[in-house]
């Protein structure tokens, strides 16, 4: 994970699957994919334990007094905490570096229910931890004496962050999930989709905070 500390002032930060996020200055943190990068090994090992507790099934052995069953599910169990224990290690230093470099952190409320509904997507999602992170950031916040709030992620990558114009009215279309760069018809300015995002992120919650 490389995030680059920065002067102490406001930032928004957009969360997504393509990378992990990308926040209003523009810099990038990729999302490290620790479940996909261990799947194989894990579907493997799973398997072995599955034929190991199939065979002491048939020869009515107990699975508590299996030795090689019980030194497979050691092994597996050792896999998943493998994946936690990296996913976590990633969340706490981001978090932590986030919270400790700005005054201000903004990011868009998690709507992850029903998209995880989509199957295509409910592994990916998952795998990121975005509940666990936007909570890290919560408390971190409190023990460094940051403002972190979350805010309403509608049109946040439709709009402009330059002109707020917002793409799928006046007669244009909505950006498409496969659209990571666009040009705002109205002003022109050219947008990569993600960093656009979370300035609009920012934006929303200096509005919210001048409005409190």
């Amino acid at each position: 994970m490389v995030y680059e500390e920065s002067q102490p002032g406001s930032v928004g930060i957009d969360l997504n699957i393509e990378n992990f996020l990308t926040d209003s200055n523009g810099q990038v943190v990729a999302n490290p994919r620790h479940y996909r990068n261990s799947r194989k090994r894990l579907a493997k090992e799973q398997r072995t334990l599955s034929r190991r507790a199939r065979r002491a099934k048939r020869e009515h052995r107990s699975l508590k007094t299996s030795q090689n069953y019980q030194k497979q599910r050691r092994l597996v169990a050792q896999l998943h905490d493998k994946v936690r224990t990296q996913r976590q290690h990633f969340l706490h230093q981001l978090s932590t570096t986030l919270i400790k470099s700005h005054d201000l952190v903004v990011a868009e409320e998690l709507r992850s229910k029903n998209l995880l509904k989509n199957h295509a997507l409910a592994m990916s999602i998952s795998d990121v931890g975005w509940r666990t992170f936007l909570g890290m950031l919560t408390y971190k916040a409190a023990l460094y004496g940051t403002t972190f709030m979350t805010v309403n992620p509608r049109n946040t990558t439709q709009t402009c962050s330059k002109c707020t114009f917002v793409m799928g009215t006046e007669g244009t279309k909505k950006l498409t999930l496969d659209q990571r760069k666009w040009q705002c018809p109205r002003c022109q300015t050219e947008h990569i989709r993600d960093w656009n995002a979370a300035q609009n992120i920012l934006n929303k919650g200096l509005k919210k905070i001048k409005l409190a």
